[in-house]
């Protein structure tokens, strides 16, 4: 079979089944168009590396991205009998793990609202309003935080997603193509309150959309804009990681954060974690426990709760 079908049969299997597969798929597609009108048993070790490569001929960080694409199209080849081995089977890219979650101490949350300020303070000199002023920010990172959203789900909520009367969130056609209604606790309800009241306040002309976060001028916030003023505000405070990760902290760890503080949190209540995963798990709108578990990064925190829990159980004697 050619490799141009297979990559074909793969990415619409990959779709069938509920994922966007963009990023991938385009991988893939390119990877065919590189290799030509060949058979996909022809495919040698050589043109493998060449396209993971790319013309600099050494590892770059999107070698990885297209490596594990690649791993997972050889393999759908091999389980239906077009491949006896796979071409990558001696090739792999070595390169510092590319999104290594970063979880935020309370402390370290605090400080990036309270450095929200430095958003006008910068644009004042400039001349200029800042595109996303400081109470969007603040209540855009809350919002990631306190609901454990992606940061596409948080830009596109509507006015109408977000029922404070309710105290509840409707995040519509996102990862899987699913839809969730998340219940949120009145701290967060009453920040999202405090910036409904305020946000057409904040422009300096008409909405031209119904998102609910808005720039200045009445549009959507691109999720680059919002990264980007992450990271302004996140080199005023000083804040680097030093643990060799390819990526320093993103608004998407946030996330990550808003998990794993949530287990601590359980742990601490004594509440069945076990049991209590898969709520977790549907909160944040995975489609099973093995993604959740990517995003339960083991802290100090959570490895003394957990740690305590196992005394609890395997030696209650041990505690008072």
């Amino acid at each position: 079979m050619k490799l141009a079908q297979v990559v074909e049969d793969y990415v619409d299997l990959k779709r069938s089944i509920g994922f966007h597969f963009r990023n991938s798929g385009n991988i893939l597609k390119a990877f065919a168009r590189e290799a030509g009108s060949i058979d996909v048993h022809d495919v040698s070790q050589q043109v493998v590396t060449a396209f993971v490569r790319g013309s600099c001929q050494r590892m770059r960080p999107s070698s990885q991205t297209k490596h594990y694409a690649l791993v997972g199209l050889f393999r759908f080849a091999l389980q239906r009998g077009l491949l006896s081995t796979s071409p990558l089977q001696y090739f792999v890219p070595k390169w510092p793990e590319y999104a290594k979650p970063y979880i935020y101490s309370t402390d370290e949350l605090e400080r990036i609202l309270g450095g929200s300020k430095i958003l006008d303070a910068r644009n004042r000199r400039s001349g200029q309003a800042a595109s996303i002023p400081p109470l969007t920010f603040r209540t855009l990172v809350l919002v990631l935080y306190g609901a454990g959203l992606r940061l596409s789900e948080a830009l596109a909520l509507t006015v109408d997603d977000v029922d404070l009367s309710a105290r509840t969130l409707v995040v519509r056609n996102t990862k899987f193509f699913k839809t969730r209604l998340l219940p949120i606790g009145p701290k967060l309800s009453s920040t999202l309150g405090l910036y409904a009241e305020n946000r057409l306040a904040l422009l300096n002309r008409s909405p031209s959309a119904n998102t609910f976060f808005l720039r200045r001028q009445g549009t959507a916030i691109p999720g680059q804009v919002a990264e980007r003023y992450f990271r302004m505000v996140r080199s005023h405070l000083g804040m680097r990681r030093e643990d060799g990760a390819y990526f320093q902290q993103r608004l998407h760890d946030l996330r990550h954060s808003f998990a794993v503080h949530r287990l601590v949190a359980w742990y601490r209540q004594g509440a069945d974690v076990q049991l209590l995963l898969p709520t977790l798990s549907t909160y944040l709108g995975h489609i099973g426990l093995a993604e959740t578990q990517h995003y339960l990064t083991m802290t100090p925190d959570l490895l003394r709760e957990a740690g305590r829990r196992f005394e609890d159980y395997a030696i209650p004697e041990a505690r008072p």
